[in-house]
């Protein structure tokens, strides 16, 4: 990006570095605890981002103890198990498919909005997409924290769920390691990304 595109912008260049340019994904971190302060401030950063509706199907478990690494690790593709093992923390990102349950308080603009989801499957497509939205946000929320993301979707979902989010209307999507990253071993090389030209029509 060149200066005369960074200033059409009105985050300044080193923010835009911290969560895009300079960022990437994590495969390996120091074992400098993650705290659950530092969570909920990231969490109470990109709760305010929009969802369909104001949805907010997200839902996290965090993986932090020994124990809960020894439930989790099995469920992850092997090339996985390792990365999770170090990391200090691992957030487990799931869609809650009775978010519905919660628009009378979040959407009170249609006090009727719970009735619009009373399809099972329909919900669970909103469910899904918005959380999917939600775990980007979330992403980005850890890099604004100064620390490193590592998302995965190389694991048993059926297994994961059954044994973290046991009741069967909350669906994990993305694991993501998180911690500060470690000096050798954290980054792959950057990989390419498609150019504007290559993505952008107007009509």
């Amino acid at each position: 990006m060149t200066a005369t595109d960074q200033a059409q912008l009105v985050l300044g260049a080193e923010a835009q570095d911290l969560l895009f340019r300079e960022a990437r994904t994590a495969n390996a971190f120091t074992d400098e605890p993650v705290s659950d302060e530092q969570v909920q401030a990231i969490y109470d950063l990109v709760k305010w981002a929009p969802t369909s509706m104001n949805q907010q199907p997200l839902r996290i478990v965090l993986v932090r103890s020994d124990e809960g690494k020894r439930r989790l690790l099995p469920h992850l593709m092997e090339g996985n198990r390792g990365k999770s093992e170090k990391a200090p923390l691992v957030a487990l990102l799931a869609a809650d498919t009775d978010f519905h349950e919660n628009l009378p308080r979040v959407f009170p603009p249609n006090p009727n909005a719970k009735d619009i989801f009373a399809d099972d499957d329909f919900r669970e497509k909103n469910a899904k997409l918005n959380a999917s939205l939600q775990i980007a946000y979330f992403i980005l929320g850890v890099r604004a924290a100064g620390l490193a993301a590592g998302p995965m979707t190389g694991f048993d979902a059926a297994g994961i769920n059954a044994e973290f989010f046991p009741g069967g209307k909350q669906q994990v999507l993305v694991a993501v390691n998180i911690g500060k990253p470690a000096a050798e071993g954290a980054w792959f090389d950057r990989l390419p990304r498609l150019d504007y030209s290559e993505v952008v029509t107007t009509v």
